[in-house]
């Protein structure tokens, strides 16, 4: 009875086995196939896919999960001998006989597939249907919960490895420099730049690099920076002072801290150098407020690509000083001034004095004398014509009297002691300092003087040696001379304007300068003064006065002016006075710039804009009369007013020339003087003003328009002399002047 009772006890567990299993995987086939139902089974059998250990791997696909075909039931019936593997609860298997009952339910071998199951989501067939209950899964959903949480720890680990990934674009043995470099150029402030548009340069640069340091690589200096240091130092063949460019000491930086800093103080050198060599060590402001030339700072990024990208850095470095011919050739004179390349010292030896007196018609002949020293006199003023003459020709005494111009002597062209005596011990210190502010100034021209689509053709006068010249292609086309304003307030200015077109018989109005400080006082002792002169005066409803001079052979203006619209409202033009053309000091204008042979230079200007219309000197006289006639240019030249109290002439011989204006005087204290301060900072100054304030005229004074002018709205000064944007209204009682425009 015992035995059949444990029989029997043994037997109803095999059945109550057997039907649990047969629940759990219907169940379970039946989640795998209702994916609208089944979410939480879904995210248990995805929780169950295996993840790799944490590392720098990508999450699995599904070409990396090797499917598990045991999982499924039609497979599970074919492989019985393969379950008690892989479940849990093989024991119970052994003790089921094969019965076909007990065939029939091979699935029951499945209960502990419960587990394996999840790592095949798609192993059931959807087709077949399972009308099994999912409440038998409901406790695998306990397991889900935490599952989901895997792949985001996954994803928030992989960010990490990302700055390996840009490291690795540095060399190993830089890496450390580039940490430095990151953090000081991250960093808030900034010891090595003050300006913005530098340190913004910086952080763009070296962030596109990952901070690598370009300077040097592994400790060594780079090509570049080679380059770079050798044109820091040599800054002084360039006028410049090498002192402003310091040189970090490389070899003494043996730590990354030390090598960043380096980097970093030699990109700030950099920096300065090219922005000095292209704009000048100090801004044109500084000197003058009669001094306007256009703005052309350098750009730091530029400034870096350009020269670390360059095959030779310090050619890269030097391109940013001036281009011009004769900024290169007072370079040369630098050089030999300060005995670089210079020849022997010329000594002339003390004698009496020698005077060339040229012919005087029939009556007196030349007179040329004969002396020991004038080869040595012609070696010293570099004629290199006839080297080895003795006589004292007009030649000789012509260099003579330009040397003592520019040494500020009176101009006799007579060799006498005082003469020889500056030649013999020449302010050396002193001509470095003129050729020096010279260099300067040419750093405030534009770098393209002309106009490429005219062939770079452009005008430039130079005050101090009252000398025009028409350059095109690289040669002088023209030249001529000119008369410049007076000293002081009449100063002629410096700048760089386009002339836009050429005035036939212009109507002179007076500058306000002139009327209001010469003429209306001039007026209170003589009424009349101002019809005798030819001139019209004018009285606006405001009360202020215009004066004017028409069209005619007696304009001050002469028969043509040359606009080229400016803030100082000076222009060049003819001139009824010829008569100072034959002076050498030719300083007697307002400001204006008198011209020698107008009808040739708007020749020579009318054909480099109009090639086309054969413009001759005659065909421009023809258009002498009475009315205005504008001539107008479809592409301006420009025109550039200089300075240059030193410069090399067609010899290549250095020429000096009086300081006129003292802007030599004024800079050259400035540079010494002022050491330390930002003399780059723009200095403001009043500009011109064109206001006519309200006048009393006395009694007698003939006005043109008996007070029927323009009032308080009217043209300024500005407007009659270059014109206005849209028409001005008609004075009252008035016929407007006609205006002839042609081409």
């Amino acid at each position: 009875m015992r035995d059949c009772l444990n029989h029997r006890a043994g037997f109803d567990r095999v059945l109550m086995t057997v039907a649990a299993t047969f629940l759990t995987v219907s169940a379970s086939s039946a989640l795998a196939q209702d994916q609208a139902r089944s979410s939480a089974a879904e995210l248990a059998i995805e929780a169950a896919i295996p993840r790799p250990e944490p590392a720098n791997v990508p999450p699995p696909t599904a070409s990396d999960i090797k499917l598990d075909t045991t999982a499924t039931v039609h497979d599970s019936a074919s492989e019985p001998a393969k379950q008690p593997v892989q479940a849990g609860a093989a024991p119970a298997a052994d003790t089921v006989e094969t019965k076909p009952s007990d065939v029939a339910t091979t699935p029951a071998t499945e209960a502990p597939k419960s587990e394996t199951a999840k790592t095949e989501p798609a192993t059931a067939e959807p087709a077949k249907a399972d009308t099994a209950t999912a409440t038998p899964a409901a406790p695998a959903a306990p397991a889900t919960a935490a599952a989901p949480a895997e792949p985001p720890k996954e994803i928030a680990k992989e960010p990490a490895t990302e700055p390996v990934k840009a490291a690795s674009n540095v060399p190993a043995a830089d890496q450390p420099v580039a940490d430095k470099l990151k953090d000081i150029i991250g960093a808030k402030t900034s010891r090595h730049f003050d300006r913005k548009n530098e340190r913004a340069a910086v952080e763009k640069f070296y962030g596109a690099r990952d901070f690598a340091p370009v300077w040097t690589q592994g400790g060594s200096l780079t090509a570049a920076a080679k380059g770079v240091i050798a044109r820091l130092k040599d800054a002084a063949s360039d006028g410049l002072n090498a002192s402003d460019y310091p040189v970090p000491d490389f070899a003494a930086a043996t730590t990354p801290d030390a090598l960043a800093d380096a980097e970093l103080k030699l990109t700030a050198s950099m920096f300065d150098y090219a922005r000095q060599a292209q704009s000048g060590r100090m801004h044109w402001s500084q000197v003058s407020a009669d001094i306007l030339y256009p703005e052309h700072p350098v750009d730091p990024s530029e400034v870096l690509t350009k020269v670390t990208t360059a095959a030779d850095a310090s050619a890269a470095l030097d391109s940013y000083n001036p281009p011009q011919k004769l900024y290169k050739e007072l370079k040369a004179k630098l050089a030999q001034l300060r005995g670089q390349g210079d020849g022997p010292a010329i000594e002339i030896a003390d004698g009496p004095a020698l005077k060339y007196i040229p012919a005087r018609g029939k009556k007196q002949a030349e007179v040329v004398v004969e002396d020991p020293r004038v080869p040595q006199l012609r070696a010293k003023l570099g004629i290199t014509e006839n080297a080895s003459d003795t006589r004292y020709d007009a030649t000789v005494a012509e260099a003579v009297r330009k040397f003592q111009n520019g040494a500020e002597m009176k101009a006799t062209g007579i060799l006498d002691d005082k003469t020889v005596k500056a030649l013999n011990t020449p302010k050396r210190d002193k001509q470095i300092d003129v050729v020096l502010v010279n260099m300067e100034r040419w750093r405030w021209l534009p770098r393209d003087l002309g106009a490429p689509s005219l062939g770079d053709a452009y005008v430039i006068l130079n005050i101090p040696d009252y000398t025009l010249k028409v350059m095109q292609r690289g040669e002088q086309v023209w030249t001529t001379r000119v008369v410049t304003g007076k000293p002081g307030t009449h100063a002629t200015p410096l700048l760089t304007e386009t002339m836009k077109y050429i005035t036939v018989n212009p109507t002179w109005n007076v500058p306000p300068s002139i009327v209001y400080n010469e003429y209306l006082p001039a007026l209170q002792q003589d009424p009349t003064v101002l019809q005798r002169m030819g001139l019209k005066l004018e009285q606006n409803r405001d009360g202020s006065v215009h004066i004017s001079q028409p069209p005619g052979e007696a304009n001050a203006l002469g028969r043509i002016r040359f606009n080229f619209p400016n803030k100082f409202l000076v222009y060049q033009h003819d001139t009824p006075d010829k008569n100072l053309f034959g002076k050498e000091d030719r300083a007697f204008s307002h400001g204006c710039m008198r011209v020698q042979n107008p009808d040739q230079y708007a020749s020579v200007l009318l054909n480099i804009a109009m090639p086309n219309e054969k413009y001759t000197p005659e065909r421009v006289r023809s258009m002498y009369g009475k009315s205005e006639i504008d001539l107008k240019f479809p592409t301006p030249i420009p025109v550039n007013l200089t300075y240059q109290t030193a410069f090399v002439d067609d010899g290549g011989k250095l020429q000096f020339r009086k300081d006129v204006y003292g802007r030599d005087a004024t800079m050259i204290n400035i540079l010494k003087n002022n050491r330390g301060k930002d003399l780059e900072a723009i200095v403001a100054h009043s500009q011109p003003s064109y206001s006519r304030p309200a006048t009393t005229l006395p009694s007698g004074v003939a006005v043109a328009n008996n007070g029927g002018g323009f009032g308080s709205s009217g043209p300024n000064f500005f407007e009659r002399l270059f014109g206005a944007p849209t028409p001005q209204p008609a004075p009252v009682g008035r016929r407007p002047q006609q205006r002839v425009f042609t081409r």
